[in-house]
């Protein structure tokens, strides 16, 4: 039986899928699965044996509705498909999907609880959703595979992937923290001048050399962010993403907002501080696996306002970004000390 599932974005969502597969290959060995998926994130796949990866060509040959029936059709002349898991539910997998159910072949979605998510954010129903990975693990057992996803590291650079040399030896003797400052949306992102603090109360009491991950977009940012911070390394455009995944794997700790690196980081093991503020892990976006207590946010108890968005747009309706700016470099020293660095003897 092969199984096509359907997810070609966002970078964090399309992560997430890593555990699942994982325990698919694991627990479903015979079946065999066809990921739909962009070229770009193939360094998340990499280490799952059997995994099949098609890479649509949304630019050109699969652009537009014609373009969809082509990519129907190319995947069909590639293989036989006997089942569709959409795991991302817009409109051009609602397309595809409906192409295959026209030739019966069966499909199961994603439910997005999208009900369930206005109501937390209109404060009606302040209560924790399904993570992502749970909403994934559903759509597999609709289909009739109750899937567990797997322990340990989720995504796994390929053997072949290695880190520079000069990288190797900036980490020898020091504390490595990860520092992912920025994100997509900025009901999302923590002031600048506070995560400048926050990382000079670190390597005030311990050898810390900081390692600064972002996106293209932020590339000027982060040039300008590793003048006022000693020690600290621009990663930005510097490395592919199947290194800067290798380098997460070997950080001592990462920092980042709700974001994409924040989920990266945890899939490869690393432990991750998370900083919240206009949304909660309560929508079900939280770094997986990592302990309740690593998202430091204010609680929605004392910010009722919280969360006021589930993916960071919109602007904050107090005016005065309590959610992000009642939360002091001081506080997350401390709570990084107590949670994380408190038993470290690497270093420290």
């Amino acid at each position: 039986m092969r199984l096509l599932i359907i997810r070609t974005s966002a970078m964090g969502d399309v992560a997430l899928m890593t555990p699942v597969l994982r325990g698919m290959r694991e627990q479903y060995p015979d079946i065999e699965l066809v990921l739909l998926t962009r070229q770009a994130f193939k360094p998340f796949f990499s280490g799952i044996d059997g995994l099949q990866l098609f890479f649509p060509d949304f630019k050109k040959r699969h652009k537009g509705l014609q373009g969809i029936v082509r990519l129907f059709k190319d995947l069909s002349r590639q293989s036989d498909i006997d089942y569709v898991i959409d795991l991302h539910d817009v409109l051009r997998s609602k397309i595809l999907r409906s192409l295959f159910r026209l030739f019966n072949v069966p499909v199961s979605v994603i439910d997005k609880g999208r009900k369930e998510k206005r109501l937390l954010i209109n404060g009606k129903k302040k209560t924790r959703l399904k993570h992502s990975v749970e909403r994934y693990c559903e759509v597999f057992a609709r289909a009739g595979f109750a899937v567990v996803p797997t322990h340990g590291k989720w995504i796994v650079p390929a053997p072949e992937i290695i880190l520079k040399s000069e990288l190797i030896a900036e980490m020898k003797g020091a504390l490595n923290i990860g520092v992912a400052p920025y994100a997509k949306h900025k009901l999302k992102m923590w002031p600048e001048t506070n995560m400048i603090r926050l990382l000079y109360l670190l390597s005030e009491k311990h050898k810390c050399r900081f390692w600064l991950f972002g996106g293209a977009e932020d590339s000027e940012k982060l040039i300008l962010l590793q003048t006022k911070i000693p020690g600290s390394i621009n990663l930005s455009g510097k490395l592919d993403l199947d290194e800067e995944l290798l380098l997460m794997g070997e950080l001592d700790l990462m920092i980042a907002m709700d974001s994409s690196n924040m989920h990266m980081a945890a899939l490869t093991g690393t432990k991750v501080i998370s900083i919240w503020g206009g949304t909660d892990p309560l929508g079900g976006f939280g770094a997986w696996m990592q302990p309740d207590n690593f998202s430091i946010r204010i609680p929605v108890e004392d910010l009722t306002c919280r969360p006021c968005t589930i993916y960071g747009k919109g602007e904050c309706k107090r005016g005065d970004f309590a959610c992000m700016n009642w939360l002091t470099p001081e506080m997350v020293f401390e709570k990084i000390e107590k949670l994380v660095l408190r038993d470290c003897t690497k270093l420290c």
